[in-house]
């Protein structure tokens, strides 16, 4: 049976108590150094200073295009279609023929309106003979009752001619109306009809439309409270009129269209179900971009307002719609809600929250928490909200 060995001791119980308490002590002490070493310092942000400035106020409203003439072509005459002379979609103008009516009806009406006519003449001229006979003969053997006679009949004869006349210049009518015209310029339409189809005057179906597109109207809706905001912006100083109503208008797209607009009419009266009222704007429209229908973006620029332009890229708005920003005061990130009256360029229009001289914080945001211990370091940001260190840009600016 093999021996049994006693254990050796602990490495520990065999070293000093005081060889163990040294590096403990040492230890200890390094701790709190590495601690403060670990510690992290001032967030390096970016800052502009921000200004006051005439800002142009705006604002946008939604509207549609509406046609400036837009006209039904019925026939005033009743028929076969001999003809249709136009093209749909070329455009037309004053006079261009659009239809044709057989008018061989209408041709034999006028014929035998004419004759009529000609009759009614060849009557007066007998009844004012007999007239100036008995007229003569009054004194000797004609009595006043037949020269009274005689004027009686000139008057029946001339109003037998003032209304053949009038049958005649109604069936003339009637067969230039078989000829149907275009009462405006503009582009027309497909036509409802073709060739051979009988029509009847006035009737309710329409043959084609006539648009003028050149120029055109935009009909938009702003709610009544608004405008009530901006007469009394306007009655306060707040905003100042500018010399013209300037009115841009956005399209479908996003695109903002070439040409400016011109105020037409204001609006009388609010809804009574939308709370809005409509006015009524023009712009031309030569190249047809804009038809009647579409849905489109008008924005109104009334004036100017003394605001602070604070880029967008600087801001956070929160699910209620709270828009605030970070201002660099004492070292310190404090947090500023904000207040606006729309946009400008990349930048919020901001009437409250901040001041004229604040250091703004549009960089190094990742992060950042009210109370945070800032290092503010001056900065630009461009139009396209690129931001540069302001120490670097403006060399760069005066090589350029």
């Amino acid at each position: 049976m093999p021996a049994i060995l006693p254990r050796p001791a602990s490495l520990l119980s065999r070293l000093p108590l005081r060889s163990l308490l040294i590096p403990a002590l040492a230890l200890g002490l390094a701790a709190p150094a590495q601690a403060q070493q670990a510690a992290p310092g001032p967030t390096k942000v970016g800052v502009v200073t921000l200004t006051q400035s005439d800002v142009p106020y705006k604002t946008t409203v939604p509207g549609r295009a509406v046609a400036y003439e837009e006209v039904d072509i019925r026939p005033r005459v009743s028929g076969v279609i001999a003809q249709i002379l136009y093209r749909a979609g070329r455009p037309v103008k004053v006079g261009d023929p659009l239809f044709t009516i057989d008018g061989d009806t209408y041709e034999a009406d006028l014929k035998s309106a004419e004759a009529a006519v000609d009759s009614a003449e060849a009557a007066l001229d007998a009844a004012h003979a007999t007239f100036a006979r008995y007229k003569k003969l009054e004194s000797t053997s004609i009595s006043v009752e037949d020269v009274d006679s005689a004027r009686v009949a000139v008057a029946s004869a001339e109003a037998t001619l003032r209304s053949a006349e009038a049958a005649r210049d109604t069936a003339k009518l009637n067969l230039d109306r078989t000829r149907i015209t275009a009462p405006i310029s503009g582009v027309p339409d497909v036509a409802t009809v073709s060739t051979g189809a009988i029509v009847t005057a006035n009737q309710t179906d329409a043959l084609t439309t006539v648009t003028r597109l050149d120029p055109i109207y935009v009909d938009v809706e702003e709610s009544s409270r608004r405008r009530l905001e901006h007469r009394a912006m306007l009655e306060t100083g707040k905003l100042s009129r500018g010399e013209t109503v300037d009115f841009a208008l956005t399209l479908e797209t996003g695109e903002i269209y070439e040409r400016k607009g011109s105020f037409v009419s204001p609006g009388t009266t609010v809804s009574s179900t939308t709370g809005t009222t409509e006015m009524r704007i023009q712009f031309d429209n030569p190249n047809r971009k804009i038809l009647p229908g579409q849905f489109l973006r008008v924005t109104i620029t009334l004036g100017t307002v003394r605001a602070i332009l604070v880029p967008q890229r600087a801001t956070t708005r929160a699910s209620d719609g709270t828009l605030s920003a970070f201002v660099a005061v004492d070292g310190k990130a404090e947090k500023r809600t904000l207040s606006s009256t729309g946009s400008y360029e990349n930048a919020w229009i901001v009437t409250e929250g901040v001041r004229a001289g604040d250091a703004l914080v549009v960089d190094g945001l990742t992060n950042l928490q009210d109370g945070a211990g800032v290092a503010p370091v001056p900065v630009t940001i461009d139009a396209q909200g690129v931001v540069r260190d302001a120490s670097t840009a403006a060399p760069a600016a005066q090589e350029n």
